[in-house]
C-alpha cells in the first residue's frame, strides 16, 4: 500500500469518526460526554490525510545533479538491491474493512446478550447518602439510582413514593423477566449491567431487548446473580408500557 492509498484510508476513517460524532451513532461506542474529543480526533485524521496527499502530489523540484540519469540504475526506474520493483503486501488493504465497517454498519447498543453473560453492576458498596428523590409522581429515576438506592439504603430514601423507570427486558436468574440498563464507565467495551427483578404486574411474553417503561414502588425482596453472585434488587410494579429504545441507551 502506497503513501497515497494510506492518506486516502485515513481520510475515509477521520470522516467516519466525524460522521458518528455528528450524529447518534457514536452513542453506541462510548459515553455521551466524549463527543467532543471524537470530532477532534475525527477532524485531526482529516488534517493528517490531506497534509499527506499534499506532499506525496506535488510536483517534484528539478535534480540539482546534471551528470546523473533519471535514477540511480540507469534504466529511469528505481531499484531495489536485487534489481526487481518494490512490491507493497496486498494484506495491507484488509485495513479498509474496519473502515468500512464504521461506514456502512451500525452495530445495536449492548443488550439482553450481554446482560446474561455479565454479572450485575452493583456489586461493591456503592454511596449510602442519597438525595430526596426528584419531584413528581412518579419520580424518574434510572435502573442504576433505584437499584443503588434499593440495595444500598433498604430503599430508606424512596419511602412509599412511586418511581418510574425505563430499561429492557431481559432473561432474569430464575427464567423471569428483569429490567436491565447497560453502565458505562468510558466505551461499550466496558459495559456492565445493571439488573432490576420485578414483582406485582411484571410484563410477561415480550421479546428480550423489549424496551419498557415501569412505574412502581421499593420492594425489599432480594435475588442473587449467577454470573457474579452480587444482590439484585427488586421494584414492585404497579404499571408498565412499551416504548421506543431511547436515544442514549446507555447510563
Amino acid at each position: 500500500m502506497n503513501r497515497q492509498a494510506q492518506a486516502v484510508m485515513l481520510l475515509l476513517l477521520g470522516g467516519a469518526v466525524v460522521r458518528a460524532s455528528v450524529t447518534d451513532l457514536y452513542l453506541r461506542y462510548v459515553k455521551e460526554g466524549l463527543r467532543p474529543f471524537l470530532i477532534a480526533a475525527g477532524l485531526a485524521l482529516i488534517a493528517a490525510a490531506i497534509m499527506t496527499l499534499w506532499y506525496d502530489l506535488r510536483p517534484a523540484p528539478a535534480s540539482a545533479d546534471p551528470g546523473h540519469g533519471p535514477d540511480d540504475d540507469g534504466h529511469g526506474h528505481a531499484a531495489d538491491d536485487d534489481g526487481h520493483g518494490h512490491h507493497e503486501p496486498r494484506v495491507g488493504w484488509l485495513l479498509l474493512l474496519p473502515v468500512l465497517g464504521l461506514l456502512l454498519v451500525a452495530p445495536p447498543a449492548l443488550g439482553s446478550y450481554a446482560v446474561g453473560q455479565a454479572g450485575t453492576a452493583l456489586a461493591s458498596k456503592q454511596q449510602s447518602d442519597y438525595p430526596p428523590l426528584p419531584p413528581g409522581d412518579p419520580a424518574p429515576v434510572t435502573v442504576l439510582d433505584y437499584a443503588a438506592r434499593a440495595l444500598f439504603e433498604r430503599g430508606e430514601s424512596i419511602g412509599d413514593r412511586r418511581v418510574r423507570l425505563t430499561g429492557f427486558i431481559a432473561p432474569g436468574p430464575d427464567g423471569q423477566p428483569i429490567l436491565a440498563r447497560m453502565v458505562l464507565s468510558c466505551c461499550a467495551a466496558d459495559g456492565r449491567p445493571v439488573k432490576l427483578g420485578m414483582t406485582g404486574d411484571v410484563p410477561v411474553g415480550l421479546p428480550h431487548d423489549t424496551w419498557v417503561e415501569v412505574t412502581g414502588r421499593y420492594s425489599d425482596r432480594i435475588a442473587r446473580d449467577p454470573v457474579n453472585d452480587a444482590e439484585i434488587p427488586y421494584l414492585a410494579v404497579e404499571s408498565w408500557r412499551e416504548v421506543p429504545a431511547p436515544r442514549n441507551q446507555y447510563e
